[in-house]
This record gives structure tokens, sequence and C-alpha cells, in this order.
């Protein structure tokens, strides 16, 4: 039995990497799926694959955000599942860090999560409820001097993402709010760093603990297992809650040989 028949799914920055990999398994499991990214040739691409639909979205700006909801409460009359995925990294240590890299990382990760949850919430109220997953990182949760700005952006995801369940329980919504957390993840924005490090002249992932090619990096699919069950009406009872998949690499000190990286996670 597919374990998201029905439901209505917006997954953002899903043109590629983990976004791309949950649409691919929400729409398997039964799910109406819009994708959306700014990307239009791979979001349109990956929409024509699952059979799912397509709608351009920079997260970053709330109106646009207001006119996706619109959209898919018009077409569908209802929304079960937001899963907040878009993401950046840029290279940069607390001293590195420019205004520029900052800003940009912030607005997308933190920014676009805070205007997805604010205009799903009355949508999926008015459904009945619904569940909204944000992806965070080990890197709210370790120090990842490299990718300063990324760091505070799934920081602040992880604790928006509590106050988000706080306030939907408390109101009664039916609405849960968790956080997934993955380590590095083979995505073509994990694949980037080596080289986005190198060309910043910052310590490489290996003189960082990342593993120095002794840690595989997780694929995909091994979060977005996580993201199905936390979508579905199995995890009805989950809200609030910080998810790690990492391997233990948020846990152990050094290098892990055969284990998976603790890089940037790879939205």
């Amino acid at each position: 039995m597919a374990r998201l028949a029905g439901k209505v799914a917006i997954v953002t920055g899903a043109a590629k990497g983990l976004g791309a990999a949950d649409a691919r398994l929400f729409a398997a499991e039964g799910a109406n799926v819009i994708v959306t990214d700014v990307d239009i040739t791979a979001g349109e691409a990956l929409a024509a694959e699952i059979g799912g639909q397509f709608r351009r979205l920079d997260v970053r700006h709330e109106a646009e955000w207001q006119a996706l909801v619109a959209a898919v409460m018009a077409e569908h009359g209802r929304l079960d599942i937001l899963v907040n995925n878009a993401g950046v990294v840029e290279v940069g240590s607390p001293e590195s860090i420019t205004e520029d890299s900052y800003r940009f990382v912030m607005a997308v990760s933190l920014d676009g999560t805070v205007w997805g949850c604010k205009h799903a919430i009355p949508a999926m109220r008015a459904g009945g409820g619904g569940s909204i997953i944000n992806m965070a990182s080990i890197a709210s949760i370790q120090g990842e001097p490299y990718v300063a700005a990324y760091c505070a952006a799934k920081g602040g995801i992880e604790a928006y993402t509590r106050a988000v369940a706080v306030h939907c329980a408390q109101g009664r919504m039916n609405i849960r709010c968790n956080s997934v957390h993955p380590s590095g993840i083979d995505t073509p924005m994990v694949r980037s760093m080596p080289d986005k490090v190198a060309e910043a002249a910052l310590p490489t992932l290996g003189d960082q603990g990342q593993g120095a090619g002794l840690n595989r990096l997780g694929e995909p699919n091994d979060i977005a297992h996580m993201v199905v069950y936390l979508a579905s009406d199995e995890s009805r009872f989950v809200s609030g809650q910080a998810f790690v998949i990492d391997n233990t690499a948020s846990i152990t000190e050094g290098i892990v040989p055969g284990g998976r990286g603790n890089s940037a996670s790879g939205d």
C-alpha cells in the first residue's frame, strides 16, 4: 500500500540532490508532488519523470511562497506535506566570512524555511493537518568552521522547527514539524566542496577531520527514506524532533575508517 497515497506535497530545492530523492520516493509512495526550484530545466525534467508538477520558486521571497501555496490550494484544495529542503553553502570561516555570502546562505536556508512554514500552516490547518519536514544538518550540532554561515543557518532551522512544532501542537492543528540532520551525502553540493575550500585557501576537508577519503558519503535515499516516514501517517505522534542521520559522524572524534563523512549535508 502506498504510504503517501492521496497526499499533496511541496518539495523545495527539488531539482537535484536530496530534494530530488525526496520527490522520487514521494511519487513512488503515491503522493502528488509539486517540484519547486530556481533551476527550471532540471525541475521540469524531474517533474515529468515522476508524474508531478513543476513550479519555479525562489524561497527567499515571501511573495513567491504566497503565490505558490495559493496556486496549490486552488488546484488541489489541500496541502499535506512540505519539505523545506532548499539550501546553499558558501565557504567561509568565522574570520573570512563575507556579508554577501552570509546573507545569501541565511536567506535561502533559514528565511526560506520561515516563509515556507508560515504559509504552509494555514493551508494544512484548513485541510485537517499535515507534516512539515525541515532539512537541517549535523552542521547545526557540531563545529564546521569552513562553512560558518551554513552552520548558523542550519542551527536556526533546528531551533525554528521546535517553535513551529509547539505552535501547531498548542493550537491543536494536527500539524507536525520535524528536522532532519544528515552528514555528508553524495550530492552535487557536497561534491563541489573540496574545490570551494581550495579556492578559499582554507584547510582541506581532510585536515578538518572530514575523512581524507576514508569516510564514504551517504546516498540521497538514506535521507529520503526518513523524510518519507516523517511525511507519512506512521509518524503521527512525532513532532518537534531532530533526526540525525550520519552513521555516528557527529558523535565520533576524528575519522571513522569505512564510515560516512561528517561534512556539509548537501541539500
